[in-house]
């Protein structure tokens, strides 16, 4: 179910309602400010729980599928900054304890140019962590509106920017929709050399990858299960 569905199903139980009732409904939406966790739909479920259209138990079974079929659309809500720098890091780091955050005590030369390491032998791996959140590309909207289910038929692009392969040995790429989380890794070579790795501004020292719908098969020999994540980024290593 996602959010249009969601829609749908409540203006079915808005249509049952009284008269009198979907006229005040009506009337308290076209005034009602919304702060977050308090929102539109927020409001139509309590009003509807109030006036008995929605019982307790199916208002549950509802928050449940819902709930299940979007696990990560949380993940959209969060500012780009946090998204791709904190979130991303820290993910890694839950599934995987080896995966380290760098300091000058493990790299004297260490500056903040990568952001995670482990350790292989003698050798420190340098890590670094890109995430994208896959989006609709023929929505307007703000990025949680043009999020995407896996299965979804739309176009979508997932851009991971800011990539400098000189400064690291191993990428991670983090590929997230509403539903599911999807994990590539590439050395720094694979993606210097990848056909999809372009400028990401021009005559700037920063590069992209764009995964869409259209190329996201061309990735699929880099792409690896979250339990298999740290063996992935040390057999990438020589």
């Amino acid at each position: 179910m996602d959010l249009q569905e969601l829609r749908c199903y409540l203006n079915n139980l808005v249509a049952q309602l009284e008269n009198q009732d979907n006229s005040l409904l009506k009337k308290e939406l076209k005034k009602l400010s919304s702060v977050f966790p308090f929102n539109e739909y927020e409001f139509i479920l309590t009003f509807l729980v109030s006036r008995g259209t929605l019982n307790f138990d199916d208002y549950k079974e509802l928050r449940e599928k819902y709930v299940f079929a979007n696990l990560y659309l949380d993940l959209y809500s969060l500012a780009p900054r946090i998204f791709g720098q904190v979130w991303g890091e820290q993910h890694v780091r839950a599934i995987d304890a080896r995966f380290m955050k760098p300091n000058k005590s493990v790299d004297p030369n260490y500056k903040g140019q990568y952001d995670l390491y482990i350790q292989k032998e003698s050798k420190i791996v340098r890590i670094e962590v890109k995430a994208a959140r896959a989006t609709a590309t023929k929505k307007r909207g703000d990025v949680v509106s043009r999020a995407l289910r896996r299965n979804a038929t739309e176009p979508f692009w997932l851009n991971f920017q800011q990539l400098k392969p000189e400064i690291c040995d191993v990428f991670i790429f983090i590929g997230v929709w509403v539903d599911e989380i999807l994990y590539w890794v590439m050395s720094a070579k694979e993606v210097e050399q990848n056909r999809h790795f372009s400028h990401q501004h021009r005559g700037g020292i920063e590069y992209q990858i764009g995964i869409t719908h259209k190329n996201i098969k061309d990735f699929d020999v880099y792409k690896v299960e979250k339990k298999n994540l740290y063996d992935s980024v040390i057999n990438k290593v020589v």
